[in-house]
């Protein structure tokens, strides 16, 4: 992108996101690709589009996934990772950020606003008095509770 926030740059918002990407791709004539059907498939693509050395390219969203596949549960902080596999990380989850970004703007969203508003809706959704307990571990062990089937409140 032309211009642009620098690494580490504080007050980055999503406006800011959002006029960068749509600059992007009008200067490269990508608004005729740029439809609501096509970002959400540059996210979620799945199956062999198109193979690159042998590997299929399934989409940002499986990109992001493959750098966790095989490594169980990672603490908070990423402690043991190497500085390159973080800024690897960094990359792919802000490949995803910007075609949300993007999709938003196309279909005429306020992410910013839509997301404070379903994190409302999941505190009214997901009382604390009630998630303390209902979500603890055992909800994952497959014992019975009594909001066990409900979503943790990540989930729409």
């Amino acid at each position: 992108m032309t211009g642009g926030a620098s690494e580490g740059e504080e007050g980055v918002t999503l406006d800011l996101l959002k006029m960068k990407m749509a600059d992007f791709a009008k200067e490269r004539d990508w608004d005729r690709f740029h439809s609501p059907r096509n970002l959400l498939l540059a996210l979620l693509r799945i199956g062999q589009w198109f193979m690159f050395d042998g590997h299929s390219q399934v989409g940002e969203v499986g990109e992001l996934s493959e750098i966790f596949q095989w490594r169980g549960e990672v603490p908070k902080g990423l402690p043991g990772w190497k500085e390159e596999e973080k800024q690897h990380l960094g990359e792919e989850l802000s490949d995803v950020l910007l075609y949300l970004v993007r999709l938003s703007d196309i279909c005429g969203i306020d992410l910013g606003k839509a997301a404070l508003r379903k994190v409302g809706l999941n505190a009214l959704k997901y009382p604390v008095g009630v998630c303390n307990k209902a979500y603890s571990s055992s909800k994952y062990e497959g014992k019975d509770n009594n909001v066990g089937s409900q979503s943790n409140g990540s989930e729409s």
